[in-house]
C-alpha cells in the first residue's frame, strides 16, 4: 500500500523573504558548480570532487565584494 500526502505552505512574510534568499545563495551555489566542472570538462581536468569543489567555489566567493563574508 502506498500512500500520498499532499500539504499546502503559506509562509508569513519575513518567512517567505528567508526562503528566497535559501533558495537564491543555493541557486548560485549550484551555477557556480556546474560552472567549475564545465571550465574542467572544457581544459581537459578531471572533474573536482565534492570537497574540493566546495573550498574552491567558497575560496573564489570571498574573494569577490557582492559575496565576501566576515
Amino acid at each position: 500500500m502506498q500512500l500520498r500526502y499532499s500539504f499546502r505552505l503559506y509562509p508569513s512574510r519575513g518567512q517567505r523573504a528567508a526562503l528566497d534568499r535559501a533558495f537564491g545563495c543555493a541557486r548560485v551555489v549550484y551555477n557556480d558548480a556546474v560552472r567549475a566542472r564545465r571550465a574542467a570538462r572544457e581544459n581537459k581536468l578531471p572533474f573536482p570532487k565534492i570537497g574540493a569543489l566546495s573550498r574552491i567555489l567558497i575560496t573564489e566567493a570571498k574573494k569577490t565584494p557582492e559575496r565576501a563574508w566576515l
